[in-house]
C-alpha cells in the first residue's frame, strides 16, 4: 500500500472526515464556497495580469492596480485553502489519489512563483513608459502567467472526472 493511500485511508476514519461526509449538505456547501473565492482570485489575477501585459490600464502604474487587487487574492486565498482542506477531509481518496489534483497543486506553487517577481518588471511605471522590448517581455510573462492560472482552474475542474481514487 502507498503512503498517499494509507494516509488517505486514515483521514477517510477521522472524526472530521466523518462529520463533513455525514451531513449531505457539507460537500456541496464547501465546493460552492471554493467557486466563488476562485472566481475572485481568477478575476483579480486576470486583471493583474491584463494590466501588466498591458491591454488595460495603461495609464495606472502597477503598484496601484496591485494594492487594488491583491487583498482580494490573499483573503480568497484562504478561503480555497480551508475550503480545500476540508474537501479533501471529505474525500481523502479522490483527492490525494488523484493525479489530477497533484497537477494542480504543482501548476499552484509554479504560476505563484512565476507570477509574483514577474510584477516587480513594472516596478511602478507605466506600461506605456517603458522600451517595446521591455513591454514585449512582460506581455509575455502576463499571457504565460495567465495561461498558467487558467490551467489550475481546468486542473480543478477535471479532478471530479479524471484519475480518482475509489
Amino acid at each position: 500500500m502507498s503512503r498517499l493511500q494509507a494516509v488517505s485511508d486514515w483521514l477517510a476514519t477521522t472524526s472530521l472526515s466523518t462529520a463533513i461526509a455525514e451531513r449531505a449538505w457539507t460537500v456541496p456547501m464547501l465546493q460552492s464556497v471554493h467557486i466563488l473565492a476562485i472566481a475572485i482570485v481568477m478575476a483579480s489575477i486576470g486583471m493583474l495580469d491584463l494590466r501588466l501585459a498591458g491591454f488595460i490600464g495603461r495609464d495606472q502604474s502597477m503598484r496601484g492596480t496591485t494594492l487594488r487587487f491583491y487583498p482580494w487574492i490573499w483573503g480568497a486565498l484562504g478561503v480555497l485553502l480551508t475550503t480545500g482542506l476540508l474537501q479533501i477531509m471529505a474525500e481523502p481518496a479522490r483527492e490525494l489519489l488523484n493525479w489530477v489534483f497533484w497537477t494542480k497543486m504543482g501548476l499552484i506553487v509554479g504560476a505563484a512563483l512565476f507570477t509574483a517577481p514577474v510584477r516587480r518588471l513594472l516596478e511602478d511605471r507605466r506600461f506605456r513608459d517603458l522600451s517595446a522590448g521591455r513591454r514585449a517581455a512582460i506581455r509575455t510573462c502576463a499571457l504565460v502567467s495567465l495561461v498558467m492560472w487558467v490551467a489550475v482552474l481546468t486542473c480543478g475542474r477535471w479532478i471530479a472526472y479524471a484519475g480518482g481514487g475509489s
